[in-house]
């Protein structure tokens, strides 16, 4: 017996189940199929406009700083102008998420653009996420090649955009959209953000940027779905 059988066998044992308990495994392989829902919250349940709003009243509550932007492609020059205000070097790093390589990024001027995962010297990095939760203020980002995990974690500054037509009420509505478009294939890690980093362990005072960006700028493109 290996060390997983090993584990597996305690387990087994612990919840006085055998091996061959094939009504547990049905049950098991049900609840996946079927997907069953919760109840869901009201809280996030409005109109278009009032989730959205909702959504930045939250990410603001928690640190975060928001920005609506009409067109995607304005978004080199609202990176560029975030860097200046907070006299930042004009340098950022980005996956390969086509929804930033592909933009006009010569327009911001002498804006160095770097690609790939971060090895922890980047001050600024922008995401793409898949969504956001009105209810909470948060962001879901992928991982992979598009969005590197480590961009998450090791800048100062994390500048996140997202679709307003991405922004659903609730969890279990973002879980919902992942899997309609993802199918059976899922990413190895989903993070869900909620503003920057923080911590009060120390005499209870607030320290932001205590195991991530210090700073996280959400920047919200378009117009909210209708649905």
């Amino acid at each position: 017996m290996d060390s997983r059988q090993a584990i597996l066998s305690r387990i087994r044992t612990s919840l006085k189940v055998g091996a061959g308990d094939t009504d547990r495994a049905a049950t098991v392989a049900t609840r996946l199929a079927e997907r069953p829902r919760g109840i869901i919250p009201k809280r996030g349940q409005l109109p278009a406009e009032e989730r959205l709003a909702l959504f930045i009243a939250m990410a603001e509550k928690y640190n975060a700083t928001t920005e609506r932007l009409t067109s995607r492609e304005t978004l080199p020059q609202s990176v560029a102008e975030y860097l200046k205000q907070r006299n930042l070097p004009a340098s950022i790093r980005i996956g390969a998420d086509t929804r930033l390589v592909n933009l006009p990024w010569q327009s911001a001027g002498a804006l160095e653009i770097l690609d790939g995962a971060s090895d922890g010297n980047d001050l600024v990095a922008v995401s793409h996420a898949f969504g956001g939760i009105a209810e909470t203020g948060t962001l879901c980002v992928l991982s992979g090649p598009d969005n590197p995990v480590t961009l998450n974690f090791l800048p100062d500054h994390h500048i996140v955009v997202v679709a307003a037509s991405d922004i659903v009420g609730d969890m279990e509505s973002l879980w919902a959209s992942l899997r309609a478009a993802q199918g059976d294939i899922m990413p190895r890690t989903v993070n869900l953000i909620t503003g920057p980093s923080r911590s009060a362990d120390i005499e209870q005072t607030l320290l932001l940027g205590a195991h991530g960006p210090r700073a996280l700028h959400i920047v919200i493109v378009g117009e909210p779905s209708l649905n």
